[in-house]
């Protein structure tokens, strides 16, 4: 059963510019994309930054308008008419954690706004709530009365994974949660994500660009590149058997224990310039593969086998 679906969802800036700061032609931050979330999952969405991660993301919380498309959960198209719902669906957690705590409140306060706002609970529920949320996430109720600036990068990230869990959502977006974080906390942080989702069961779209973190968090995998989903599929599919050129660039560019440093083949480095963007398919000016057609054609997903689609005239 499909949790959340998005159906040609796009999202265009707006760029001041020329005479008279009218508008020129807006950037393209996401291009038209559509793909299914499963009760359950843990959806990764990977790529280079500026590929429209983080876009995708704050549009699929409320954050951002999307320009087009729709997004639904649970089959019923989600709308920010009514925050206290939306509030109760789908939930964020941050890439910086300290940053996204209220300095100048305490742990109590920041906890008890989505109890009280999205399930009007009483001061008693409230601090019971809190007390077991706190303990799923294996933090002591003493720190409730100390401030952001108190905590570590690991302690503060799973205050912000509690925030997330009050509201009792059905899903919930991290995005880079583990990213500003050191590798033996980002260890503690995974486990803890995994628990909670069998424990709440939860859905997961785990954002990151960090592929060895997705590859052991996913079950499934949608790779960006420049506002546009170029391959999907099983976790297992895509790092194994990449079919997409860009996706096999960004498996050799990570770097691995024992391996020597070695740049992966390519043409540039560059993404393309936003406000001009190629005709054809955006990656064609890096991919070692590019023939005329990729130069004047935009490949569509097409489907590779067993569940696993890749928008390329020349797959691997």
């Amino acid at each position: 059963m499909s949790v959340l679906r998005v159906e040609k969802l796009a999202k265009t800036f707006a760029v001041k510019g020329g005479f008279f700061g009218r508008d020129r032609a807006g950037v393209r931050a996401v291009r038209p994309m559509s793909f299914a979330v499963e009760k359950g999952e843990t959806l990764g969405i990977v790529g280079e930054s500026g590929c429209g991660k983080s876009t995708l993301a704050r549009m699929l919380v409320g954050l951002l308008p999307p320009s087009q498309g729709q997004i639904e959960i649970e089959g019923a198209a989600l709308t920010t008419a009514d925050p206290a719902a939306f509030g109760r669906m789908i939930q964020y957690v941050f890439q910086d954690p300290i940053s996204s705590l209220n300095p100048r409140k305490t742990i109590r306060q920041i906890m008890e706004v989505p109890l009280k706002r999205l399930h009007g609970m009483d001061r008693a529920a409230r601090t019971a709530r809190i007390s077991e949320i706190f303990a799923s996430v294996n933090l002591r109720d003493e720190f409730l009365d100390r401030y952001p600036h108190e905590f570590s990068g690991g302690q503060a990230q799973r205050i912000g994974i509690a925030r997330a869990l009050a509201a009792a959502p059905r899903i919930i977006i991290l995005d880079e949660p583990v990213s500003a974080l050191d590798v033996s906390v980002q260890a503690q942080v995974l486990n803890l994500l995994a628990d909670l989702r069998a424990e709440f069961d939860l859905t997961y779209l785990f954002i990151s660009h960090d592929l060895a973190v997705v590859e052991a968090v996913s079950d499934r995998v949608v790779v960006l590149y420049f506002g546009a989903v170029v391959e999907i599929g099983r976790a297992e599919d895509i790092f194994r058997a990449p079919k997409h050129p860009y996706t096999k660039l960004l498996a050799d560019s990570a770097p691995v224990v024992g391996r020597p440093l070695k740049a992966p083949e390519q043409k540039g480095s560059e993404l393309p310039d936003p406000l001009n963007p190629p005709l054809g398919c955006a990656f064609a000016g890096r991919c070692p593969k590019a023939t005329d057609l990729c130069k004047k054609s935009d490949p569509q997903l097409e489907d590779m086998g067993a569940h696993h689609f890749a928008a390329c005239h020349h797959p691997n």
